[in-house]
C-alpha cells in the first residue's frame, strides 16, 4: 500500500483551485460581499485573525458548510465569495478544493496565509 504524501495533496489542490497573494486578498477585506474563512484551530485564531474573518476549523468544514447539517453556518453561502486561509496555505487549499466538491463556486484561497499576510504588514487582530 502506498501512502500519499500531504504535500502532494496540497499540490493537487492547488492545482484544482483557485490561489491569490495577499496583496489581492488585502484589496478584497472590506467587500461585504466577500467573506473571510480562517480554517486554522482555535489555538491558532485566538492568537490573531484577519479582520472581519469568521473561523470555520478546518476538521468542522464540512459540516458547517453543508445546508442539510443542524451545524451549518447560514454565513456560508454557497453563492458567496469565499476566501479561505490557515497558516501557510495547506489547509486552506485542501479545505477550498473541499468546498470545490461540495457545489461551492466563488471559493479562492490565500497563498502563504496569514504568515505570508503578517510578513506584508497587513493587519490582524493581534495588533501586528
Amino acid at each position: 500500500m502506498t501512502i500519499k504524501a500531504a504535500r502532494a495533496m496540497v499540490e493537487e489542490a492547488n492545482a484544482q483551485i483557485e490561489t491569490i497573494g495577499v496583496d489581492e486578498a488585502r484589496k478584497l477585506i472590506d467587500d461585504d460581499g466577500v467573506l473571510f474563512v480562517d480554517v486554522r484551530e482555535t489555538i491558532e485564531w485566538d492568537k490573531g485573525h484577519l479582520p472581519g474573518a469568521v473561523h470555520v476549523p478546518r476538521g468542522l468544514l464540512e459540516f458547517l458548510a453543508d445546508p442539510s447539517s443542524p451545524m451549518h453556518e447560514p454565513e456560508l453561502a454557497a453563492d458567496r465569495r469565499l476566501v479561505l486561509y490557515c497558516a501557510s496555505g495547506g489547509r486552506s487549499a485542501l479545505a477550498a478544493r473541499t468546498l470545490g466538491s461540495m457545489g461551492y463556486t466563488g471559493v479562492c484561497h490565500v497563498a502563504g496565509g496569514i504568515n505570508a499576510w503578517r510578513e506584508a504588514g497587513h493587519p490582524t487582530t493581534d495588533g501586528t
